[in-house]
């Protein structure tokens, strides 16, 4: 079996080739983004043309944070949609009949009833802050469906919540906010500062999956028999949530975070920055019925992500 994994070099895709490694009959296939375009319409054409792969894994994307989404609309859109358009199409020429696309939360509208179950999708308004990115995500589900309606392909997607864990990005400007908060609350304490502001309002609720989760969900739903997923799903609105079940404000979570690090100054709130949506969580009663659910709670998760990143960030930037 041979499993093309995209974006192997992100945290989600590293995930998921560490889980694969595990199976026996299982060859991963992988390219770095120097190796292979995925924006490339012709090098993702002859590379799948070339190695032929079984299955097809979509896990490479352009991601960030409020800051960065709200910085660079345009390559946040013109990549995503690229990137799926290229892969997905390009899967199905080269005779692939299996293949997962991972999207994001994000697709459903600002104001979605929460939680946000699967048919809220297109159903309103989206958060401006990142509506290019949503709508990139949007497409792929629907390039998946098309596929599926047209050609009779098995494309899935799935739909996770806010991740984290080993491999984040803990970039200053566009990274995401728990690793960010990660990371400021960590220098913060290195430094001695006596205060330690957080964007917006504080009261934005938010739910978190572990990394590690995330990649055993999407294995999970890959390897479902069609008519077991197709019985949990539509033709047209054929996605399935990934998350917790559980989200937290961000000021809980600010608290949570100082508290592993070790940080005990003062938390501010900064209302003149974007809060984003009022409340992201995933309605995940599907997958559960199907059988699955997350195993690494919040707490335990934010350990591991902060002693990942004493042992590799922290370090390289010391060193």
């Amino acid at each position: 079996m041979k499993v093309y994994v995209a974006g192997h070099r992100g945290m989600v895709g590293n995930a998921i080739c560490q889980a694969l490694a595990l199976r026996d009959g299982v060859k991963i296939i992988t390219r770095t983004s120097e190796e292979l375009d995925l924006t490339h319409q012709a090098a993702v054409r002859d590379f799948m043309a070339s190695e032929r792969p079984d299955q097809v894994i979509l896990a490479a994307a352009r991601v960030g944070g409020i800051h960065a989404n709200t910085r660079y609309p345009a390559q946040f859109i013109y990549e995503n949609l690229m990137i799926e358009a290229n892969v997905i199409h390009q899967a199905h020429e080269a005779g692939v009949q299996t293949l997962l696309q991972l999207g994001s939360s994000c697709i459903y509208p600002k104001f979605a009833p929460q939680p946000m179950v699967e048919d809220a999708l297109l159903t309103g308004k989206l958060e401006p802050t990142n509506e290019p990115y949503a709508i990139a995500k949007i497409a792929g589900i629907k390039l998946c469906e098309s596929y599926n309606r047209q050609y009779g392909r098995d494309y899935r997607s799935v739909m996770p919540t806010n991740l984290y864990g080993p491999g984040d990005n803990f970039h200053p400007e566009n990274s995401h906010v728990l690793p960010a908060l990660i990371r400021r609350f960590h220098e913060a304490k290195m430094s001695g500062l006596p205060e330690v502001k957080i964007w917006g309002t504080g009261t934005p609720r938010r739910e978190f999956l572990h990394v590690s989760d995330m990649a055993k969900a999407s294995l999970f739903v890959l390897d479902l028999p069609k008519e077991t997923y197709d019985r949990e799903t539509d033709p047209m609105l054929s996605h399935i949530n990934v998350g917790s079940g559980k989200d937290v404000t961000i000021l809980e979570l600010a608290r949570m975070i100082a508290r592993i690090v070790g940080y005990d100054g003062k938390i501010e709130t900064d209302p003149s920055k974007p809060d984003g949506t009022p409340r992201k969580l995933l309605d995940v009663s599907r997958l559960k019925r199907l059988g699955w659910s997350a195993d690494i709670g919040l707490e335990q998760g934010i350990a591991e992500t902060y002693n990942w990143y004493l042992n590799t960030v922290s370090t390289r930037q010391s060193g």
